[in-house]
């Protein structure tokens, strides 16, 4: 239990270290695009502080194993704040990193619970304990 918890917060912590750089690079304007219109700030700022925050978790998440718990709690915290805008992006539509039809940007909404699940396993929180 051990080794796949730590496996899936290191895997998970680097992939989101991933993500948050390609925020602030090469793949900024897709991630402007998933920005719903509704949102109250602009999509180019909503995109970098996202991005900073995906590269702070993760490289928390990583880099300091004993605060796991608290950096999984707050990392599916995070994927739960986001989720509106995947279903934002369902709803209306929007076409961004190939999620180019509604079935598509459907599956997609399916894979965020198992984001969650990931960084709450990651972080100790779903142990399995011993009550008499």
């Amino acid at each position: 239990m051990k080794i796949a918890q730590t496996l899936a917060r290191v895997l998970l912590g680097s992939a989101m270290v991933g993500a948050g750089v390609l925020h602030l690079t090469t793949q900024r304007q897709e991630f402007q695009a998933q920005v719903p219109e509704w949102f109250p700030l602009p999509a180019d700022f909503t995109v970098i502080a996202s991005g900073v925050v995906e590269i702070g978790l993760g490289a928390a998440f990583v880099a300091l194993p004993k605060q796991q718990r608290l950096v999984g709690g707050l990392l599916a915290l995070f994927y739960v704040a986001i989720f509106p805008g995947n279903i934002a992006q369902y709803v209306e539509g929007t076409d961004a990193f190939g999620l180019d039809t509604d079935r598509a940007r459907l599956i997609r909404l399916f894979f965020q619970p198992v984001l969650v699940l990931v960084a709450l396993f990651g972080g100790g929180w779903l142990r399995r304990t011993n009550r008499d």
